[in-house]
């Protein structure tokens, strides 16, 4: 039996990360019957509708129109829509801005449903080859301003951490790992799902060394050892 779409609701509905047939039966359903989807890229969420021959109301909802959106959609909630929230790519709330607007439905009493689905850290972390019964997701590192604390809190860090990177500044965080952490044990993972799929494992150094030497294109998560005990 199909799941019936819940009225003032906000659904939190997973994309795939790269390859577009990581989406569950129960997303597709969602997308398909709610009321409209906001959408971080409305042209990126297009394509995979496209690919699943779905035509829904597309609204943008993104980190620098988040206070302008987030009272007109949780307005549309309160009059009885259903909408799902979706990211460009994995589990919306996973280092993007919809921790806003789930924290603005709470508020307003307006229901939450989450589904399980894709994002990228759990493969890269899983495939990594490093110790996973306990870990740490720490997110992309801040540009500047507390950077170099959050490096020391990780360096101090007895479990597995995680963090993702953009393409321009892998081998900077590389090499202040390095440096923070010591030549620990690493893996980072290139375009997870996608057509050049690549997981390099080894330490820091030899990580560092390899990008170096390389076309540095895509999205990144690295997957760093804990310290001793």
């Amino acid at each position: 039996m199909s799941e019936e779409i819940l009225p003032r609701t906000l659904y939190i509905v997973p994309t795939p990360i790269g390859n577009l047939e990581d989406i569950t039966l129960r997303s597709l359903h969602i997308l398909q019957h709610v009321d409209a989807v906001a959408a971080e890229d409305t042209r990126t969420t297009k394509i995979l509708l496209d690919h699943y021959n779905i035509s829904k109301l597309l609204i943008s909802f993104f980190s620098q129109n988040e206070q302008l959106r987030i009272p007109q959609l949780v307005e549309r909630m309160k009059r009885g829509e259903s909408l799902a929230l979706v990211s460009d790519a994995g589990t919306p709330g996973i280092s993007d801005p919809a921790h806003s607007i789930i924290t603005a439905c709470i508020e307003e009493g307006i229901n939450i449903v989450p589904l399980p689905g894709a994002t990228a850290f759990i493969p890269a972390l899983v495939a990594s080859g490093l110790p996973t019964h306990e870990f740490v997701f720490a997110g992309f590192l801040p540009h500047k301003k507390g950077r170099q604390t959050k490096l020391k809190l990780l360096a101090a860090e007895k479990r597995t951490f995680v963090l993702y990177e953009s393409p321009h500044r892998l081998l900077k965080t590389l090499q202040e790992l390095l440096n923070f952490c010591g030549n620990r044990n690493a893996a980072v993972g290139r375009e997870l799902t996608k057509k050049f799929e690549e997981i390099k494992r080894g330490t820091l150094s030899m990580l560092a060394e390899h990008f170096s030497q390389a076309t540095i294109r895509g999205e990144f998560v690295i997957v760093v050892e804990g310290a001793d005990e």
